[in-house]
């Protein structure tokens, strides 16, 4: 399927495509979803900003009016912020529908990666990944997100998966489907707002150059699938272990409760936990986005260097 005739590539990220020069996707589901208005727009602008400030150039990836978009304006940016909930959540079983309706969609992390790739882009900048949900032996409920990384050859920077999932069984599902998993500084994945899990990554590795290296070499060899890069929570904006776990046993049982299920877990727990946390986990969901901007935009530069 050519899904190139329906993307639009925004001029300064096609033209540092061309050149050679290191760019940064972002997604749009922590926009429409993640965060209210306006810290949704604020938070993405500045997102933006730090990737410039770091050598690349940002491309917020979302679908407007039917079209696959790299690389968004500051007026498209407010539009999602202020639209909200009301745009839909695109995953990979979405996009043929929006496009053919020519209606919106904010791009999860597997449909920012399939768009990243299909621009010419290596190195997506998000907060956390999706994966296998609590309970998932039952319900199935696993992230389209995991199935992505195993097939598009594209690098995501996240601060490791959501503390709402199951990480071992996480961990186990990309291994399974040879994923590296790689662990910034650290051999223990981060979880999201906590930087412990009690979980090990594949591999520790302490600067952007080695990871672009890593990537590079895996690109050169023409192994398929991509890369996760787990960047944890700067240690002042991480929450406690105690406190985040608590708050998410609570945000499922009420979940469960309410027999919410499907893609409409993820943004329940966590506007739950938010909530349950006095709106602590919200700060610390930002930062952890900047920080991971920071990372993904040093790590681009290198990799160009290297290509």
């Amino acid at each position: 399927m050519n899904l190139n005739k329906f993307l639009d590539v925004a001029p300064e990220v096609a033209a540092a495509v061309a050149a050679g020069k290191p760019v940064v996707a972002l997604e749009s589901t922590i926009i429409s979803h993640g965060m209210p208005y306006p810290q949704n727009v604020e938070t993405a602008l500045k997102v933006e900003q730090i990737i410039r400030d770091n050598g690349a150039v940002p491309a917020t990836i979302a679908i407007l009016g039917g079209r696959l978009k790299a690389g968004l304006s500051a007026e498209e940016i407010e539009y999602l912020g202020k639209q909200g909930q009301k745009v839909t959540k695109a995953s990979r079983r979405d996009l043929a529908v929006l496009v053919a309706r020519k209606a919106d969609g904010a791009t999860t992390v597997t449909t920012t990666m399939m768009i990243a790739h299909m621009a010419g882009i290596q190195i997506f900048a998000t907060g956390g990944i999706g994966g296998v949900h609590r309970g998932a032996e039952t319900t199935m409920d696993i992230s389209a997100d995991l199935e992505e990384l195993a097939s598009t050859p594209v690098m995501v920077v996240c601060a490791g998966a959501k503390s709402i999932l199951d990480l071992g069984l996480t961990l186990e599902y990309l291994e399974t489907h040879g994923v590296p998993v790689i662990g910034y500084g650290t051999k223990e994945l981060p979880a999201f707002y906590t930087r412990k899990s009690g979980f090990e990554v594949d591999y520790r590795m302490d600067s952007p150059e080695e990871i672009a290296a890593a990537f590079h070499v895996s690109r050169e060899l023409g192994l398929k699938g991509g890369m996760l890069v787990t960047n944890p929570i700067p240690e002042e904006f991480a929450m406690d272990h105690d406190v985040i776990n608590k708050a998410i046993d609570e945000a499922i049982a009420q979940a469960n409760a309410q027999g919410i299920h499907g893609k409409a877990t993820t943004p329940f727990l966590l506007a739950k936990v938010k909530e349950l946390t006095g709106g602590d986990s919200l700060d610390s969901n930002i930062q952890l986005v900047f920080n991971n901007a920071k990372l993904a935009a040093q790590t681009a530069a290198k990799l160009c260097a290297m290509n």
